[in-house]
């Protein structure tokens, strides 16, 4: 069953070619983040995991698919077959757009087990991005985690 992020009702959703597993390049460039030594390398690493993903078609940028607790625009879907999890989302912004493209290396294809036990802040501190991100950010990638974790549980 696919759903959006607000409220978990079912909407409009990308056909399940959306859902498809992530490229190899995501986890590479994880890899690459978590290996920078300074800052400004993990910050262009993650702008550059954020092109790695497909943009999200502009049909599917709806309110319903929001996630609520972002400051830029991010959208989420989730599809679920048998106990596995996938999501498709995207951002106006290319910083969140790239922390999506980490959250989701971390969830997408699990099992409901795996993500509703999934410590962002443990992972984010794997990374070394643990303190580096603006307040603001940081809301937001939990709101995405949070909604993430939301899809999991039902």
């Amino acid at each position: 069953m696919n759903h959006a992020a607000s409220e978990n009702i079912l909407v409009d959703t990308p056909d399940k070619s959306c859902f498809i597993p992530l490229n190899d390049k995501v986890s590479q460039a994880v890899l690459a983040i978590q290996q920078a030594t300074n800052w400004q390398d993990k910050y262009r690493q993650i702008m550059l995991v954020g092109k790695v993903l497909a943009p999200l078609n502009e049909t599917f940028k709806v309110e319903a698919a929001q996630v609520k607790g972002c400051e830029s625009q991010a959208w989420l879907y989730h599809y679920q077959e048998a106990d596995k999890h996938f999501f498709c989302a995207d951002s106006d912004s290319r910083i969140v757009k790239g922390l999506i493209a980490i959250l989701l290396d971390a969830t997408h294809g699990k099992t409901s087990a795996e993500i509703t036990s999934f410590d962002l802040e443990r992972y984010f501190s794997h990374l070394g991005l643990s303190g580096q991100l603006s307040p603001s950010r940081t809301n937001g990638v939990t709101a995405l985690a949070n909604a993430i974790k939301q899809f999991a549980a039902t």
